[in-house]
């Protein structure tokens, strides 16, 4: 059966599971009721960025690499496509490539409603979604934590949704493609924040393969998320784009299309590598959920990553499955991020 119809099936198995789990009289969270901003709407933001000066040398070559100056930027509201959340927030990103389309950050804001359909200011979550154009692991994460009560925001990276071109499928543009989305990440942080219906003390970010090397990344920058949920993803990017299976054997058949070896390939993503930041993560504010028989991140990556940041058994959570069935595990994996959010 074609993976992505299957995958599709399963979303909207979940989807129901999730209405129907958040419809059980058992759901606990009360939101203090607010409207909605208004189409075109505008704030005023600012990064916060700080990328505080570090002794050791690689750590401090890498943040040179991903960091920018702070600065003040535009927040607008506008109106979501189809199915695609309540509304749209953009914003610039901090890492302009000189592709307007590329350059311009969307969100999809599923908004968290209490069992009367009414929004509340509550905690939110920057969702930071997978390899797959359609982006169906991403939404359905977004919907189901805006079913448990917290604001979901699945940030489209460059090359996805209303940022993808012509030129998002070119190979050389993988790894500036990662490193402006670390920045759009990171940057949404503060777009979200200078939003009135969001608890800015708890406000956190998960990523989903692809989407949860980018996390392990942004966390790494600095502290300002307050939660970080990495599912199926980790450390060692280099090692997956060149032993991984499906997802990671595309993006390895591409480089190698276009001359780039081995070597040059673990250059390249040097500049994103997790790793690199990995103890400057907050272990205790930090999830990391992995696949015991995952064939596209290989388990020692995943582990790598554990072990760098130094995160313990109940940070750790081994699910018994592969790349793809993992998302049987989702409802779980929802209800533990949105009982962290709303404690």
């Amino acid at each position: 059966m074609n993976l992505s119809r299957s995958l599709n099936r399963v979303v909207c198995v979940l989807s129901f599971c999730l209405a129907v789990s958040a419809s059980c009289p058992n759901a606990t969270w009360a939101l203090e009721h607010i409207r909605l901003p208004q189409v075109d709407e505008q704030f005023v933001a600012r990064d916060t960025l700080t990328c505080d000066p570090v002794e050791d040398a690689d750590t401090a070559d890498c943040l040179a690499g991903l960091r920018w100056t702070p600065a003040e930027f535009t927040v607008t509201i506008e109106t979501p496509q189809v199915k695609q959340g309540d509304l749209v927030v953009t914003f610039p990103s901090p890492h302009p490539s000189g592709n307007p389309v590329h350059d311009r950050v969307f969100m999809e804001w599923y908004a968290a409603r209490d069992q009367a359909g009414l929004v509340g200011c509550a905690p939110a979550v920057v969702v930071v979604h997978e390899s797959g154009r359609s982006m169906p692991v991403g939404r359905l994460v977004a919907r189901g934590l805006s079913i448990l009560g917290v604001h979901a925001f699945m940030i489209q990276m460059p090359g996805y949704g209303q940022r993808r071109t012509e030129m998002a499928d070119r190979p050389e543009n993988l790894v500036q493609s990662m490193r402006q989305a670390v920045g759009d990440v990171r940057r949404a942080f503060d777009a979200v924040a200078a939003l009135p219906v969001v608890d800015q003390k708890r406000l956190g970010v998960q990523g989903t393969s692809l989407g949860g090397f980018v996390t392990a990344t942004v966390l790494g920058l600095d502290s300002a998320y307050s939660h970080g949920f990495i599912l199926l993803a980790g450390g060692q990017l280099d090692r997956v784009l060149l032993e991984g299976a499906r997802d990671a054997a595309k993006m390895r058949a591409q480089l190698q299309s276009i001359g780039i070896d081995d070597d040059q390939l673990r250059q390249l993503v040097k500049v994103i590598e997790p790793l690199r930041l990995a103890k400057r993560v907050d272990p205790d504010r930090t999830w990391l959920y992995r696949g015991a028989f995952d064939n596209v991140v290989p388990p020692a990556s995943s582990l790598a990553f554990a072990k760098a940041t130094g995160l313990s058994d109940e940070h750790h959570i081994v699910m018994p499955v592969d790349h793809y069935t993992g998302v049987i595990f989702l409802p779980g994996v929802l209800q533990q991020i949105a009982n962290q959010m709303l404690r």
